[in-house]
């Protein structure tokens, strides 16, 4: 005669591991949107559309971030997008229409690494990529 109680217990027992290893996994965390909210959002909005709660008070509309693609015939303008993100190109004497945020991420770093041996370049690029990659993926279609 087959003892179920074994197996029935053996069953429970996987059955709650299982349950909670699927809760034990982390939340997979969005750098890019993350970046996004930290430094965009309060002129682009949330949602990208350029209504972000400073928006009122920039001399300049902020750019509906969402229409890029769209506006640059249905390709995204990555490296105009790093450009003016990195704040590398712009002129010496001048205006500007947002913040340099290279140079932000560089004191950034800078703070962060202390006397730690890092490539300031590679992080800079890093974490823009990374903010360009979620300005992608909130395009129009």
């Amino acid at each position: 005669m087959i003892q179920v109680a074994p197996y029935l217990v053996s069953f429970v027992l996987a059955a709650l591991a299982s349950g909670a290893l699927a809760q034990a996994k982390p939340e997979r965390v969005d750098i890019g949107k993350r970046e996004f909210e930290a430094k965009c959002a309060s002129c682009h909005g949330v949602t990208g559309k350029g209504n972000g709660p400073v928006a009122g008070l920039l001399t300049k509309s902020a750019t509906d971030l969402t229409l890029l693609a769209k506006r640059n015939g249905g390709v995204l303008p990555i490296a105009r997008m790093y450009e003016v993100i990195e704040g590398g190109a712009i002129a010496a004497h001048g205006t500007r229409d947002m913040p340099v945020w290279g140079r932000e991420l560089r004191l950034q770093a800078g703070e962060y690494y202390g006397e730690v041996p890092y490539d300031p370049e590679a992080y800079v690029r890093a974490r823009i990529l990374t903010l360009i990659d979620y300005v992608n993926r909130i395009q129009v279609k």
